[in-house]
């Protein structure tokens, strides 16, 4: 599925190169290579990938870079958050959590049309969305027990996010107006984002969904950091280690049990939604709900009421993805945003009849 190129990359690539200079005014003949920008993930931001030389003192040096464009056209969400995104990362840096190292937030909308931030590339490979790594790619070539050491390494890191905020300093992201807690400010905003996604279209899944979460609210409302968009795809890895997670699109102070939820439902939805086998070696959902218990020391006793919250929370960015496509003309099924692999897997979930033929 094509999705169109937002903008001309080499006059990007120019201005890149100028607004480096500009900063970095000992760095002798800086040049920027040819930008390369993923087409097939990253809906929600746009990311432009380069490397960057220059001489200094006399000695060549290079280094890999990302930017990451706020959103200025077809938004996925209802706020983008998108200097929080650069907090947080910044934050969790400097706890030596695994995300990449952030290095400048511009501003100015002047260079690249809208303000963005520069962070280090990591070296690694991310497993597949569309087709899924259930499908092919390098975590389909993996022998099972290669596979369940990837998933233990993507597990820890996971984890690792949970543990290293777990001394809080995130207050930063606190949405008050919605909610006394991190957990209520959330389920108001996907109720506000529906509202929005939706336009007045009935929408049979995500509105039962909603009924059912109205009905099923958790005892404990957490507020702690969420990562919010946690999945193996959002994950760099080198062989089976996990070095860096990445999109940070989804943050809130949701809890790490929003995190635990949306990896379950994703998980279900990368194989079942797509109508794939699941790949052996991954750990089950037993598993995962086991091993992040266990590294976490949190409790995850409501975690179905987060798997449906994940399942609205998608039912509601396949909405925006079909008006996205419809916008930029790019060939979707008709009922697809209420008849997706989200809303199927959703449906099952809360024992209804699926809403169709996935596509």
């Amino acid at each position: 599925m094509p999705i169109p190129v937002p903008r001309d990359l080499e006059q990007a690539r120019r201005a890149i190169q100028a607004w480096l200079a500009e900063r970095r005014p000992k760095a002798g003949s800086l040049a920027v290579s040819e930008l390369s920008s993923p087409g097939m993930t990253g809906f929600s931001n746009e990311t432009l990938i380069f490397d960057v030389s220059w001489t200094e003192g006399g000695r060549p040096c290079s280094e890999s870079l990302v930017i990451r464009v706020r959103p200025t056209g077809h938004r996925i969400f209802l706020e983008d958050d998108f200097e929080l995104q650069y907090q947080v990362m910044a934050e969790l840096g400097s706890r030596q959590a695994p995300v990449p190292a952030v290095h400048e937030f511009e501003t100015d909308p002047s260079v690249l049309g809208a303000p963005f931030f520069v962070m280090s590339k990591v070296a690694g490979e991310a497993p597949g969305d569309v087709p899924s790594y259930n499908a092919e790619g390098f975590i389909f070539d993996l022998d099972p027990a290669e596979r369940h050491r990837l998933w233990v390494s993507a597990m820890e890191a996971l984890t690792r996010i949970h543990r290293e905020s777990a001394a809080g300093g995130f207050e930063f992201l606190a949405k008050s107006g919605r909610g006394s807690t991190g957990l209520d400010q959330q389920i108001h905003y996907y109720e506000e984002s529906l509202a929005w996604a939706a336009e007045g279209r009935t929408q049979p899944v995500a509105e039962a969904a909603w009924e059912w979460l109205s009905g099923h609210l958790p005892a404990e409302r957490p507020t702690a950091l969420s990562w919010g968009d946690a999945r193996l795809a959002n994950m760099l890895f080198e062989g089976a280690e996990c070095r860096a997670v990445l999109d940070w699109e989804m943050l809130s102070l949701g809890g790490p049990q929003m995190d635990l939820g949306w990896w379950l439902f994703l998980d279900r939805f990368s194989s079942e939604g797509m109508s794939l086998a699941r790949l052996d070696g991954l750990g089950t959902r037993e598993e995962t709900i086991a091993l992040w218990t266990e590294r976490t020391g949190l409790a995850a006793g409501d975690v179905e009421f987060y798997e449906v919250f994940a399942g609205l929370r998608f039912a509601v960015i396949m909405i925006r993805m079909a008006r996205m496509f419809e916008a930029w003309d790019v060939p979707a099924p008709p009922d697809m945003e209420t008849n997706n692999g989200a809303t199927q897997v959703l449906a099952r979930m809360l024992d209804l009849e699926p809403p169709g033929q996935a596509w």
